[in-house]
């Protein structure tokens, strides 16, 4: 550890000549780029539907496709980063990025399109864990990393809700080439920007030894296997479960035995792509199974929020991303008031405030009706569930990295990662199956009544079973916010001093 530190305080201390402020605008806005791209190609998804023939499950590997190679290669990513140096990682994954969506923008066809996405997922993959890892290895442990950590996270949480109006904005009055388009001029500033001013004594230290085979592809294949397997199980709009399918169930039994394996093998390798080390801390393992969590409620809220206020209330695609810039402010205060308050209080307080808020405000979120307005029902819960993810997200993330020695910063980062990306693809198939069901029983409800009774209010009672089926996918996402309080207050135990350098 004393290593670690000297080595810190070095990259730190280089730093101040460098703009650390710059340094932070580049690894929070490529973070920023990683996560909005996961949204901002949902509003684009009915024109890109057009554009190439997709049916509608093909047109799902549009969003899958980057999904799954972002969240199946995070480890390898991470480990990546500590083993041939994390600046170089980082702008190549960033010029990656802006290479596939170069080449998705200007698809022709069904397979290049999804290609593209794919390998956009790779390059996601490789920046998400070596900017966190960044974040460690470029300001010193304390208030100056608190600070760059608050920043990171605000647009971490908020990335999704800018997604939405950045493709909103573009959709309408562009092109849907445009949301992968726009990344390229940012990807390509971001890595030259990395080069001038980031540390390049950071990834210095690397891991020794040969490269871990054998654990990459059964870590990489059991996590992607995983992602895949949940994001074709929810229950489909009409009702039909999928959870029973072979095609699911095959997956899903692959991503078990290949985890399983990983988990062997990683337990005897002398090089582990993920050192058992780094799950003994039982605040590190807290942290991770909360981010889990926090990742279940974020892609519910943004997907059953975006559902709700189009299908319900009516909303066009760029009504509903303007909708989100109060959730997304709220976010970056959540994010704000943690990176100030975690040196006074200790990452705990922090972490109860936040899961007590989130349940909270999806609880309220869950009271919502066909018949409400944005200001009387939505607003206000979105604020308190932004807040309230806002002031998890810091502590989470220095929790995840307190003690972590420099040679594990990048695998750590991505186990941190990795929880948030299966988290989201744990929670649109549960919440979905949950939301799909009511919506189907009121659906078959409605028919019983008989045909004149379809006739005169078939419109109304969907929207009415839009609603109620909604309601209690947000029901089941503040129970989920619950779990993540009793977590918080159970299992996490780190000091205030861990995580101020003292």
């Amino acid at each position: 550890m004393a290593i670690t530190s000297s080595v810190i305080d070095r990259a730190g201390t280089r730093n101040d000549g460098r703009h650390l402020g710059v340094a932070l605008l580049v690894i929070a806005t490529a973070q920023l780029m990683v996560v909005l791209d996961a949204t901002i190609v949902n509003v684009a998804l009915p024109h890109i539907q057009t554009a190439f023939g997709f049916s509608g499950s093909g047109l799902e590997w549009v969003v899958n496709a980057y999904a799954l190679t972002l969240g199946g290669l995070l480890l390898l990513g991470g480990r990546a980063g500590d083993q041939f140096g994390r600046r170089r990682m980082f702008v190549t994954g960033l010029l990656l990025f802006s290479a596939a969506s170069l080449v998705g923008g200007l698809a022709t066809s069904q397979a290049w399109l999804l290609a593209a996405r794919a390998v956009q997922g790779a390059g996601g993959a490789i920046v998400a864990p070596t900017a966190l890892a960044l974040i460690a290895t470029t300001f010193p442990q304390g208030p100056a990393r608190n600070r760059a950590m608050g920043v990171y996270s605000g647009m971490s949480a908020a990335g999704g809700a800018v997604g939405l109006l950045a493709g909103g904005l573009l959709v309408t009055y562009v092109s849907w080439r445009w949301v992968l388009f726009v990344n390229v001029p940012i990807g390509i500033g971001a890595a030259l920007a990395a080069l001038a001013v980031l540390p390049g004594t950071a990834g210095r230290i690397r891991v020794p030894g040969r490269f871990d085979l054998a654990g990459a592809i059964t870590g990489t294949g059991g996590v992607a296997a995983l992602v895949y397997g949940l994001s074709q199980a929810a229950t489909s709009p009409d009702g039909t479960s999928h959870w029973g399918d072979t095609n699911v169930l095959a997956t899903l039994t692959a991503s078990v035995v290949l985890l399983a394996a990983f988990a062997v093998i990683e337990t005897r390798s002398r090089h582990a792509l993920m050192p058992v080390r780094l799950l003994r801390s039982r605040d590190r393992a807290g942290a991770i199974v909360m981010m889990l969590a926090v990742g279940t409620i974020v892609s519910g809220v943004f997907f059953f929020i975006t559902l709700f206020a189009q299908e319900i209330w009516g909303y066009s695609p760029l009504r509903t991303g303007v909708a989100f810039l109060p959730f997304a402010a709220a976010l970056l205060v959540g994010s704000a008031l943690a990176a100030r308050l975690v040196p006074r209080t200790g990452a705990r307080p922090l972490l109860i405030a936040g899961a007590a808020a989130s349940a909270g405000g999806l609880y309220w979120l869950s009271r919502m009706s066909e018949h409400g307005t944005y200001a009387g029902e939505l607003l206000g819960a979105a604020l308190t569930i932004g807040v309230g993810l806002g002031l998890l997200f810091v502590p989470l993330s220095l929790v995840a990295l307190a003690h972590v020695g420099e040679a594990d910063t990048g695998v750590a980062s991505s186990l941190l990662n990795a929880g948030r990306q299966i988290g989201a693809a744990i929670g649109l198939a549960v919440l979905g199956t949950v939301a799909w069901t009511v919506i189907a029983h009121g659906a078959r409800a409605h028919a019983a009544a008989g045909p004149a009774t379809r006739t005169a209010v078939a419109q109304a009672a969907y929207r009415h079973a839009l609603a109620v089926g909604f309601d209690r996918a947000f029901v089941v996402g503040a129970g989920i916010a619950v779990v993540l309080l009793v977590i918080a207050i159970v299992v996490i135990r780190v000091r205030r001093a861990d995580l101020n350098g003292s």
